[in-house]
């Protein structure tokens, strides 16, 4: 079974509650996304594979680890995911950028694709698929198999909320995926809505609510 990690950074937390209130406006909304992202992706990402350079010091040359072969690729998913990746962004500036265009039915809750195009090598590749919400699994589990569809054989998750209906789907769907979650919620609720929750991600990062 691949890794599960739930925060419990003091940091995370207190960024998630905060977005949790109905009172969070639009800007702040997106900015806390963005260095939760940040944040979790530090821990998702302390494993990247590294290799020994040698560069010239002020004082002398030395041998220093640095990001090694196609480093990594970041796969929002459509909308809500693209909250996600310029904090990710600035831990890997280099990362090639993919996109998922995933959308639910409103009556069987079921993802349906409409869009995707990933980066080229992904079996060379990292790859971090992110949306902040784990609701279902629907959407996370049909998105993995996009890009393993494409070649992806090291592929890590990452959520800003979780409950435990989509982590078990994801799970059992994907054994082999990480996934790395802000904070564990309690439930879904009949609208296959995260509760307590914050909401829909994506109205609250856009303005469309």
């Amino acid at each position: 079974m691949a890794k599960v990690f739930i925060s419990d950074h003091p940091l995370i937390q207190h960024k998630i509650s905060i977005m949790r209130q109905q009172t969070t406006g639009t800007k702040e909304f997106r900015q806390l996304v963005e260095e939760v992202a940040m944040l979790l992706g530090y821990e998702a990402l302390r494993d990247l594979p590294t290799e020994l350079v040698e560069v010239q010091t002020p004082l002398e040359k030395c041998q220093v680890p640095m990001l090694a072969g196609k480093k990594m690729a970041i796969v929002p998913i459509l909308r809500a995911g693209l909250g996600f990746v310029s904090g990710i962004q600035a831990l890997v500036p280099s990362a090639r950028i993919g996109h998922i265009g995933l959308y639910r039915d409103p009556v069987t809750h079921e993802p349906h694709e409409y869009f995707c195009k990933l980066p080229a090598h992904l079996e060379e590749r990292v790859v971090l698929l992110v949306d902040p919400m784990l609701a279902t699994g629907g959407s996370a589990v049909d998105a993995v198999n996009l890009v393993k569809q494409k070649g992806a054989n090291n592929i890590k998750a990452m959520f800003l909320v979780a409950c435990p209906e989509g982590l078990a789907r994801l799970q059992k769907e994907h054994p082999d995926v990480d996934i790395y979650i802000g904070a564990m919620d309690r439930e879904l609720n009949e609208h296959a809505y995260i509760l307590p929750g914050l909401g829909d991600a994506g109205d609250r990062i856009y303005g469309t609510r």
